[in-house]
Formats: C-alpha cells, structure tokens, sequence
C-alpha cells in the first residue's frame, strides 16, 4: 500500500528545494542588480578596466577563490573522514549546498542541518559536531590574526565606546554558560557526549582542519590585498595586512545573514581603511568582487546539488516509499 506521508514528505520536500532556490537567486540578483550602496556604473567601469581588461590578473584573482574553496572543501573531507571516507566530488556537493542552503539562515546555521542531511539519520549529530569544528578552527583564524590587527589599529584610532557594561555583560554571559554546562543535567549529558565524540576524532585529523583553515584564511586575506594593489591603492602590504585582519575580525562578530554578509564588511572596510584616506568606492568595490567570487557564484553552483540532493544513496534509501 502506498504510504500517504511520503507523498505530503516529497512535496514539502520539493516546496523547500524551490523556496531556497528562488530565495537565493532573488536576494543574489537584487544585491548585484539593485544594490542601493554601490553606483553600478563605476562598478562595472572599475571591473572592467582592473580586471576585465587584463586576463592575468582576472585569472588571478579566479585562482585565489578556487584555492579558498579547494581548502574548504578538502577541510571538510578531511573532517568527515574521522567518520568514514567520502570523495572529494561528494565534500564539494555538500560544502556548496549547504552554502546556498545557509544564504537565508542567521550566521549560516542552515548549513549544519544541510550537510546533516547527507547522512543517516545515526550519524547526523557526529556531521553536525564535525561542521561546527570546521567553523571554529576558521573563526580561531580570524580572531588571532584579527587581533594583531586591532593592536595594530588601537593607536590610529579613537573609540567611542563604554566598556564597562560590555565588561559586565561579558562576564555575566559567561558565568551563565558556566552555570548551566555544569549544573543542568540535559546540557552535561551534552557535554559529555561532544567531548566523548571530540577524543574519537584522531589528533592528526584536529591538526589538519586548523591548518587548512589556517592556509584559507591567508588566500581570502591575501585576496582582498591583491585586488587592493589591482585597484591601485598606495598602501605598504605592512599595514594593508593588519587592516584587512581588523575588517575580518570586527565584520565576524556582527550577527547577520550570509546575504548582507558584503553590506556588514563594506561598512566595516569603509571604516577601517578611511584611516588612510581610501577611496570608499573603491573599498566597496573590492568587498562586492569578493562577496560575488567567493559566496555568489558558489552559492549558485550548490544550487544545483539543493536540487539534486536526495538522488544521494542514502536518502533513497531512507526514504525508500513502501508498497
């Protein structure tokens, strides 16, 4: 006998699948195509000459996003593989469909239940454990480098902020989570079981995420640098670098959506580098360039694998209709 659930199941199914797609695509075209804080003519003027024009330096800069994700993706088979093997084909369907998944969630959180997705139902909590490192190890990364850059910074700049209550959050936020780790019976059972799950993972395998984190972040970092020099800013990489460690420090602890992710660290860059007087257009510029390279186009290839998702192996088998 058919299962009638299955029926309602492969709709909803079909009715996400279609509402992630045309989400994604919407929210990418009208940040491109009606983009209220960039003037689109010099954009495309600025790209056309600095990169359009010159096939190298566009090859380049092509390169440099290719190796950023080549890293991501190989990060996360190397961190699937304290599980079991997958291949690299199956680490870039599920690294970019779970960007195009996480492009309408707060702080990519939809990428944790995307990736979960691709596994059986047993080991879905171990993938989910395994995003959250790979996520970590990166935003280690960024808070270590990002603080050599705002010592950098600290002088050449005046804050305007009150520290003490900041101080007074902090420290009450943290004796919260202290509270309940080690006094709520659910959260140390939790807390047992991810530090259970976190000594099976071999130690080879925590050394290679960190260093493959590590390496990306110089790419996307570096990136940013080059596009820089490309556009003809006359800065020494000495300080370009502590700058660019700064934007990607301060934009990262900025809630936000993975979509407004070029508006947060536009802002942010626009703020930093008009330290030394940089054109602003040109800063937003770069930011755009990066947003399209490195989140964009990728998004709009995983879209294909949000489609195509539940052809994978172990979804058919468990959602096998019974007759």
């Amino acid at each position: 006998m058919y299962n009638i659930s299955q029926k309602y199941k492969s709709a909803f199914i079909i009715l996400t699948k279609i509402l992630i797609i045309g989400g994604a695509y919407y929210l990418i075209s009208k940040k491109i195509l009606n983009n209220e804080f960039m003037n689109k003519s010099v954009f495309f003027e600025k790209l056309t000459a600095n990169i359009f024009d010159n096939s190298l330096v566009l090859i380049t800069i092509i390169s440099f996003t290719i190796s950023n994700w080549l890293l991501e993706i190989t990060k996360w088979k190397s961190l699937v593989s304290s599980i079991k093997y997958i291949s690299f084909y199956k680490a870039f369907k599920q690294s970019l469909a779970s960007l195009t998944a996480s492009l309408l969630t707060p702080n990519r959180i939809g990428e944790y239940g995307a990736k979960a997705i691709y596994y059986p139902k047993n080991e879905r909590y171990k993938i989910m454990l395994l995003n959250f490192l790979g996520n970590f190890s990166q935003m280690t990364m960024t808070v270590i480098f990002g603080i050599f850059g705002v010592f950098f910074l600290w002088e050449k700049i005046s804050l305007d902020i009150n520290i003490s209550w900041i101080q007074i959050f902090g420290i009450g936020l943290i004796l919260c989570i202290i509270i309940l780790m080690f006094y709520n019976d659910r959260l140390t059972i939790y807390r047992k079981q991810i530090i259970h799950h976190l000594k099976t993972i071999p130690n080879k395998i925590h050394i290679k995420y960190f260093l493959f984190s590590f390496f990306r972040y110089l790419v996307f970092s570096h990136q940013f640098y080059f596009l820089l020099v490309i556009f003809g800013v006359d800065i020494d990489y000495s300080i370009a670098m502590p700058l660019i460690f700064s934007m990607y420090f301060i934009s990262s602890i900025i809630p936000g959506f993975v979509i407004f992710d070029w508006l947060i660290k536009g802002s942010v860059a626009v703020s930093i580098f008009s330290i030394y007087g940089i054109n602003e257009i040109i800063i937003l510029s770069i930011t755009s360039i990066m947003w399209i390279l490195n989140f964009a186009i990728p998004t709009i290839i995983g879209s294909y694998f949000v489609i195509t998702f539940n052809k994978d192996p172990i979804l058919l088998k468990e959602s096998k209709i019974r007759i």
